[in-house]
């Protein structure tokens, strides 16, 4: 391709963004020598054949200045024309290809606690997800469910003793777990050992009246599951689990036999010798002696399972770091199986929080949770002076409390631990969730104030003061911050990039007045807020939250 048609698709593309006829443009465009200096640009522009005044003296400083000065005129229109899909449509993506993922996250046990690790999962999961599918991509959200193995032996049994049919249908969660916390207390009695070994062999040849049981067990608990995600904000496409891989995780345990794979011990137990030099320096246990599959058994056909079933270009699961081996293991078998995709599955690791605990102490459902930082968060909201009447207190203290805990969640890297605390999520001031959510208000009452126009001519030059320069500049970033995120799948960057644009418009929104000010100047500034808002609005929800428009 010669540099003229470069240059004439650049120009086409600029004539675009600087409302200037193409041919105007195709003259100030030149390619840029080889030099010394690695990573310089292809082609420039010459600047000062754009800007009005075009004394060709200008030094290459202010051409620096001039140059930063016609992009930052440009972004408020970028913004507002684009809106919610500024950023994601930058340039910076264009090679990326569009892909298919299959995400697997929160992924809780039935019948026992929802941890604080399962709440991680489920947040951090939700981004990633929110993230690609707002890049292009193709998604399928799945909850691999703790609903198979001896435990619902135990926990049948327990239900016989003490269950209730219609606890198990208005609170099965609670229900279930209470149950399931009794009978543990005789678990070591012989008998109820027996017993729960019984019903879970039943459930094992399909007997028809347990299998039931179970799947009540299993239904009304994802109902409840599902209501529960909704107020997170957090939806799936499917709810799989271990109970759906138990018999073809006998068929992978012949697979791996028939492929020389399977290497049986003294005690009985079937191994994969992972080393390299074949010395069982690193292996994995596949088979208990009894010749009944494992967790890691159940995760090999789940993961040939989905592949077959959506043909998708990657895999990600969402755990905490503690299962960084078994997912290593995972990963190896199915490459020595002969599954190349496996380089193309990832692990997406984070580190423990400590000391979430609720006024009623530890945290046993994902339930508790929500409702402690809504209660706080309401409590805040009712002493606050600057409160107005909002219409639903309720739930704005509920959108504005999950803000603060998946920023302070989101604030460093996934994989370090970080102590909870309540306290410091739920300032006000400084970098937090209520901070963002307060500042989105701010700026959406300001629109509503003036109308909520639509700001078609809208003369930026007069944007002037430094303050509202500092807005644009960090408003050009924007996709870069997406792009970081997008590579290393970390949302630190889009936290620390919207918290700084919260403190810079509210800075702006202190200097810079709507009101009282000259109509062109002032339809600027309401612009430049507006284009301030909308970016932090998208940026929040790719987080997963909802902002608010009152608080």
């Amino acid at each position: 391709m010669a540099a003229c048609s470069f240059r004439r698709s650049i120009a086409s593309q600029l004539s675009k963004v600087l409302d200037l006829p193409p041919e105007n443009l195709i003259k100030s465009i030149s390619a840029v020598p080889v030099s010394k200096k690695r990573h310089v640009a292809d082609f420039q522009l010459s600047i000062a054949s754009v800007t009005e005044d075009s004394s060709s003296d200008c030094l290459a400083q202010d051409l620096h200045l001039q140059a930063q000065k016609l992009a930052e005129r440009t972004v408020l229109q970028q913004v507002l024309k684009d809106g919610s899909q500024y950023g994601v449509k930058s340039e910076l993506f264009s090679t990326v290809p569009r892909q298919k993922a299959v995400i697997e996250f929160s992924s809780p046990n039935i019948a026992k606690k929802f941890h604080v690790g399962h709440l991680r999962s489920t947040i951090v999961g939700n981004f990633i997800a929110n993230l690609k599918v707002a890049l292009g991509h193709e998604v399928i959200r799945i909850n691999y469910l703790g609903d198979w193995g001896m435990q619902f032996g135990l926990l049948g049994v327990g239900f016989q003793h003490f269950g209730n049919k219609e606890k198990l249908k208005s609170s099965p969660l609670q229900h279930l777990f209470e149950v399931y916390v009794q009978i543990n207390k005789a678990a070591e009695d012989e008998n109820t050992k027996k017993l729960a070994k019984d019903f879970f062999r039943k459930l094992e040849e399909h007997d028809e009246q347990t299998l039931s049981l179970w799947k009540q067990f299993r239904d009304f608990s994802i109902e409840e599951y599902s209501r529960i995600y909704k107020r997170l904000g957090v939806h799936f496409d499917e709810y799989s689990g271990e109970s759906f891989y138990h018999e073809k995780s006998q068929e992978i345990l012949k697979t791996l036999e028939d492929k020389g794979l399977l290497q049986k011990t003294i005690k009985g137990t079937g191994i994969v010798d992972l080393s390299e030099k074949k010395d069982l320096s690193s292996f994995s246990t596949v088979m208990r002696s009894d010749g009944t599959s494992l967790y890691i058994t159940r995760d090999l056909a789940a993961a040939i399972d989905r592949m077959n079933k959506h043909s998708c270009d990657t895999m990600i699961y969402v755990t905490d770091k503690s299962q960084s081996n078994h997912f290593q293991h995972l990963f190896q078998i199915l490459k020595l199986m002969g599954y190349d995709w496996a380089e193309r599955c990832q692990h997406v690791s984070f580190g423990l929080v400590q000391g979430m605990k609720t006024r009623r102490g530890e945290v046993i459902f994902l339930e508790d949770v929500l409702n402690e930082v809504r209660s706080r968060m309401l409590q805040n909201m009712a002493s606050a002076k600057t409160t107005k009447e909002v219409e639903d207190p309720m739930e704005t203290a509920e959108k504005v409390g999950l803000a603060a805990l998946i920023i302070q969640d989101f604030r460093g890297l996934l994989s370090s631990d970080y102590q909870f605390s309540w306290d410091r999520a739920l300032q006000s001031r400084g970098d937090t969730g209520v901070f963002l959510q307060y500042t989105h208000a701010r700026l959406h009452s300001l629109e509503q104030m003036h109308g909520n126009e639509q700001l078609t001519d809208v003369n930026v030059a007069c944007l002037q003061e430094p303050d509202a320069i500092s807005v644009l500049q960090h408003l050009l970033r924007y996709d870069e911050v997406l792009y970081r995120s997008s590579q290393d799948l970390q949302p630190k960057h889009i936290v620390s990039y919207l918290l700084t644009l919260s403190h810079l418009a509210a800075v702006a929104h202190k200097t810079l007045p709507v009101k009282g000010s000259a109509p062109e100047l002032a339809q600027a500034r309401l612009c430049l807020f507006q284009a301030a808002r909308l970016v932090l609005a998208s940026g929040m929800k790719l987080l997963g939250i909802t902002p608010v428009t009152q608080m």
